[in-house]
């Protein structure tokens, strides 16, 4: 509880101040002896002389308490997370599983990148933190691409659904069709909003921030209806920011003192990555070690920052009424005793 105006709970001091007056001890009455005093008995009268004078010194005091005006209050707290929409796109064509380093351990390209995305949504691996208040897609692609899983915040069920993504086993399908893939992940960001009336009710507040697409790729496009360039135009023109990794790896090459690691380059020209990054927005990297990849990530996770706000509100209701209707209940009482049984006849 509070009080509108504290500072009129002052006057109860001299209100104190007087009742203390009035209710001190009565000036002694001489009598001839002491034995006449002792036959005299108080009446019930007499012991209640002082009941109207106590009920007005209550009647006013609740009357400063109610011009006081205490008021009960109820905090509310609401959560407005501003979240960022994220699109994984994941090539899975057959060069995708040449071998990379990761962890200590040789692994397929695919399988590296399915380690370090898992690093990056789950907030229990890795040191990256998570995106526990993003939405996150995942669109993977060889010949044709297809949609993992929608936009969602549920990331224990987009984690499983990762394992599903797998290396291309028809050769009939397999290719790189990254402007297509690209496409369908804009589509996707695009239609973001939709996807915010099937969160749960404590998820009502939510807000998309930015639109962003995470693009891992070790081929050249060359298959699909769309380039590049042309699913580059459309992330712009959607206000969609691209960051491009292009997942190499190693060779060993001989030297007069022994086998060496050195890195291997994408089996593609990267400028039309570097492009669609840069003219929307984002960054390009390439990654030929899943310590670089690594890194690349972090450095999205760093650039990319959701926000959660906390609202504290009062929702404050005035408690008055029964302060006052207490001290006009005492008053009436008092009033009535006056005029009735403790009646004082001058």
């Amino acid at each position: 509880m509070r009080f509108e105006s504290p500072w009129l709970l002052l006057l109860l001091v001299p209100l104190a101040a007087l009742v203390a007056w009035r209710f001190r001890d009565a000036i002694p009455l001489p009598l001839p002896t002491t034995g006449q005093a002792a036959r005299i008995a108080p009446t019930w009268r007499v012991r209640l002389r002082r009941l109207p004078a106590l009920l007005r010194a209550l009647a006013l005091a609740a009357i400063v308490v109610a011009l006081a005006r205490p008021q009960h209050g109820t905090e509310q707290v609401r959560d407005i997370s501003q979240g960022i929409a994220i699109e994984m796109v994941v090539d899975r064509s057959s060069s995708m599983g040449e071998r990379i380093r990761y962890g200590g351990r040789t692994m397929a390209r695919l399988d590296a990148v399915k380690e370090v995305f898992r690093e990056f949504i789950d907030p229990q691996e890795g040191t990256m933190g998570g995106r526990p208040d993003d939405l996150i897609g995942m669109t993977a692609f060889a010949q044709y691409a297809d949609t993992v899983c929608p936009l969602t915040l549920s990331h224990t069920t987009l984690i499983e659904l990762l394992d599903s993504v797998r290396l291309v086993e028809d050769r009939r399908e397999d290719g790189t069709a990254i402007g297509d893939a690209v496409a369908l992940a804009a589509a996707r960001l695009r239609k973001a909003e939709d996807a915010l009336g099937n969160l749960p009710a404590d998820n009502s507040d939510y807000e998309i921030k930015r639109k962003v697409i995470i693009l891992l790729t070790d081929g050249e496009n060359n298959a699909g209806d769309r380039s590049v360039a042309d699913a580059g135009r459309l992330c712009q023109q959607w206000g969609i920011k691209v960051y491009a990794v292009g997942v190499g790896g190693t060779r060993s090459v001989r030297t007069p003192v022994g086998s060496l690691s050195a890195p291997m380059r994408p089996g593609f020209d990267d400028r039309a990555l570097r492009e669609i990054s840069e003219s929307t927005g984002g960054k390009y990297w390439l990654a030929t070690s899943a310590d670089t990849l690594r890194e690349a990530h972090k450095e999205i996770n760093d650039l990319e920052k959701t926000e959660i706000e906390t609202v504290r509100y009062l929702d404050y209701r005035e408690a008055f009424g029964p302060w006052a209707l207490g001290a006009l209940l005492l008053l009436s009482i008092e009033a009535l005793l006056r005029q009735t049984i403790l009646r004082v006849t001058p």
